[in-house]
């Protein structure tokens, strides 16, 4: 048995959203909360499937995880045990390692599988093991899939990162915690979420300075205590909302956005003819009839986003012309094209890039989400398709947005979930 959305296209939407707390931030966050010595509190938690795994993880550890409303989780480490992570949970999402350099600075030595997560390409964790290491920690991967990582003692140090990774920098951050010394971390990636971790960090009783530049310095401590924390909102829970508004809404407000952190998608969607209007917290935007074709590349913060080019590219089937998306940082994130061409989309797919030739009416069809950002891009692409598209696989939506049928719905979308039986595909 499976989950599928149903959406049926074509219908005017307008009103206003309100975004969630940040997914890529509370991903992070729970995992942080584990170097505290006592109770951490987290406001704006989403409710997204990657937050129930994390908390298997955190029982697993025999950590106390309580959700006091819908959006407060209670995060209490006092009975904390350190345990080998090999259950499945671990391997159900990406941000599962993040646990490597929380348990790693608390207790000296971790081991646990291999983290899971949507299948982007090649993703892998040596920049976190290379960091680890350069802290004094030996790592051994196992026959089972899986890594020990142990250090007597952790002692600051200077690391230079070959790519701007965002998962190494807060994993080496969060590890060198409780290190010895100083740590630098010199070519660190510089995105919103990895401002959000280090205030958590640092409300802890953490001495990290430099978050949000390209130099980060974590002068270590001997404890940590418990805090309250409100995460940010979601950059990219946002975009795709904007992108949707811009994609079918005669006049729709997204609430509760940092403008800042949308500023590589809010120019590209000038040059691409959408009206908007911007505002301290939020954005309006109305409909443009004409829209035209532009291109994009990937690049870390604040170039433009990895996690928006998918949900764009349904967009941009809709725009006058030729669109370009080249992808710098995952080279493979481009499965979603063939889903869309599915509904009628005329799209080349080459190693790295796409080329999107508009305008394309776009068709109901039965269509699979094959990794979260993929799931955006095929709802985006079925509101504006004529007929009723079936998405499967909606669980990888459901990592990643918090109640989107609710959301469509309460902006005027047609949008069912029904459970189906296993001989429909």
């Amino acid at each position: 048995m499976q989950e599928v959305l149903k959406i049926e296209g074509g219908h005017v939407l307008e009103g206003e959203v309100m975004i969630s707390g940040s997914k890529n931030a509370t991903v992070a966050l729970i995992p942080a909360a584990v170097l505290a010595n006592g109770p951490v509190t987290i406001v704006g938690v989403p409710d997204i499937a990657d937050v129930e795994n994390l908390a298997v993880i955190l029982r697993l550890l025999n950590v106390d995880v309580i959700r006091t409303s819908k959006d407060h989780l209670i995060i209490d480490p006092q009975n904390m045990i350190n345990t080998d992570l090999l259950d499945d949970a671990v391997s159900k999402l990406r941000a599962s390692y993040y646990f490597m350099g929380a348990l790693l600075g608390k207790f000296g030595h971790v081991r646990m599988k291999m983290p899971g997560g949507c299948p982007l390409g090649e993703r892998p964790i040596n920049l976190h093991l290379k960091g680890f290491e350069a802290l004094g920690a030996t790592v051994t991967a196992e026959a089972d899939d899986s890594y020990t990582i142990h250090a007597d003692r952790l002692v600051g140090t200077k690391i230079f990162m070959d790519i701007s990774s965002v998962g190494a920098t807060i994993n080496i951050m969060m590890a060198a915690a409780y290190a010895q010394g100083r740590t630098t971390i010199e070519n660190a990636a510089r995105e919103p979420e990895i401002i959000d971790v280090a205030t958590l960090l640092n409300k802890m009783g953490a001495r990290i300075r430099g978050a949000g530049t390209n130099v980060i310095t974590i002068d270590g401590v001997k404890n940590l205590n418990g805090c309250f924390h409100e995460i940010i909102p979601d950059r990219i829970e946002a975009g795709t909302y904007i992108i949707i508004a811009a994609a079918m809404a005669k006049k729709m407000k997204i609430n509760n956005i940092i403008p800042q952190h949308l500023d590589s998608l809010l120019s590209k969607l000038r040059d691409m003819g959408v009206k908007m209007n911007v505002d301290v917290d939020s954005v309006t935007i109305e409909r443009s009839e004409h829209l035209k074709g532009v291109d994009i590349t990937t690049k870390p913060y604040p170039g433009f986003a990895t996690d928006l080019q998918q949900p764009l590219t349904a967009l941009m089937t809709q725009a006058k012309g030729r669109s370009h998306v080249e992808d710098t940082i995952y080279a493979d994130r481009f499965l979603h094209c063939e889903e869309l061409k599915r509904m009628g989309a005329d799209i080349e797919v080459y190693k790295g890039e796409a080329v999107i030739n508009g305008t394309t009416p776009l068709h109901g069809a039965h269509v699979s989400a094959t990794d979260l950002r993929c799931g955006a891009s095929l709802v985006i692409a079925a509101l504006m398709a004529q007929g009723t598209t079936e998405i499967a696989n909606v669980y990888h939506i459901d990592r990643g947005y918090a109640e989107i049928d609710r959301k469509l719905t309460s902006l005027g979308a047609v949008v069912t979930r029904e459970t189906i039986g296993d001989s429909k595909k």
